[in-house]
């Protein structure tokens, strides 16, 4: 069993248009309405795998109630957190040729009180998981230090912890050692507060995170494929695309992946790569089942091509 742990889960929309031009009536050839939030989506990838999975995360008004159907229509089990606040609504509009334009509300603030009662949460639900994934930012009212706490305590209980976050978040979490972290390559570039331009760079950069903690470091570098980096040695992974039609929730798709394989060497890096390429190839932020998946298309070495420059260097 998955856990996953959301602190600011959204309800997302997603609308397909032919091109996005400002100021004018643009109509939609496609939407979606969905549960968001980056370790909600974890969870919708694992379930789509067949992996029982627990999505813990709070909840607040109409979007929260609507977020908790959603998720139980698609078969995950939940732990709400109720909260005062409404939970955020996110809108993404996709083009034609997979580029994404989203914008994401900040969210309700917690309480003090509500902010303990999401790590009892956790704890509570946390015995007989085989992972525990910690994902996206930290709503109002947590501080950055509220993940290393988490870490903290769920490593005290015995579990494994994938942290996918970023920032001052990401950076406090690091001293608590968690078991993987999973930045893309912008992510990693503001870890290590340098411009990332080659695959080497990105290598360089996730060897300094493990060097302040983190025990593996599963990096995506978008259409330019993934690294892993780990005690056993550092991996590079990438996977032939088609067509991209949208990357919401990719990332996630892949650690997904990683997770359910094991989480740990080279399968599982192909296991990420594999449901993040089939993830861009569907629409809105839909999870892809194994039906979607095509191992095939997959090469995972570690002859790891550290001068290849990267398609989107990271600032």
């Amino acid at each position: 069993m998955i856990l996953t742990v959301t602190p600011n889960p959204s309800l997302d929309r997603t609308y397909e248009v032919p091109a996005l031009d400002r100021g004018e009536v643009i109509r939609a050839t496609g939407d979606r309405m969905d549960p968001g939030g980056k370790g909600v989506n974890v969870s919708r990838a694992v379930a789509a795998a067949g992996v029982r999975t627990l999505a813990v995360l709070p909840l607040g008004g109409a979007p929260g109630a609507l977020v908790a159907q959603l998720l139980d229509e698609q078969g995950i089990e939940v732990a709400p957190v109720g909260v005062t606040g409404q939970t955020r609504s996110n809108i993404s509009v996709a083009e034609p040729d997979g580029t994404l334009t989203k914008i994401n509300a900040p969210g309700p603030e917690l309480t003090p009180e509500e902010r303990e009662s999401l790590l009892t949460t956790v704890g509570e639900n946390s015995p007989g998981a085989d992972w525990i994934a910690c994902c996206g930012s930290l709503p109002r009212g947590l501080a950055p230090s509220w993940y290393a706490d988490l870490v903290a305590r769920c490593h005290a209980a015995g579990a494994r912890i994938a942290l996918d976050t970023s920032g001052p978040a990401l950076l406090a979490a690091l001293a608590e050692r968690p078991d993987v972290v999973k930045p893309n390559a912008e992510e990693l570039a503001g870890a290590v507060g340098r411009p990332l331009a080659t695959v080497g760079d990105a290598v360089k950069a996730a060897e300094e995170l493990r060097e302040l903690g983190a025990r593996a470091v599963l990096a995506s570098l978008g259409a330019d494929g993934q690294l892993l980096v780990d005690d056993s040695g550092t991996y590079f992974g990438y996977a032939r695309v088609d067509v991209v039609r949208s990357n919401v929730g990719a990332g996630d798709s892949s650690l997904a992946g990683f997770l359910i394989a094991g989480g740990t060497g080279p399968a599982a890096l192909a296991s990420a790569v594999a449901h993040g390429a089939a993830a861009v190839q569907l629409p809105g932020s839909a999870m892809p089942t194994p039906s979607d998946l095509s191992p095939d298309t997959v090469t995972v070495t570690s002859e790891v091509p550290l001068d290849r420059a990267l398609t989107e260097p990271a600032p």
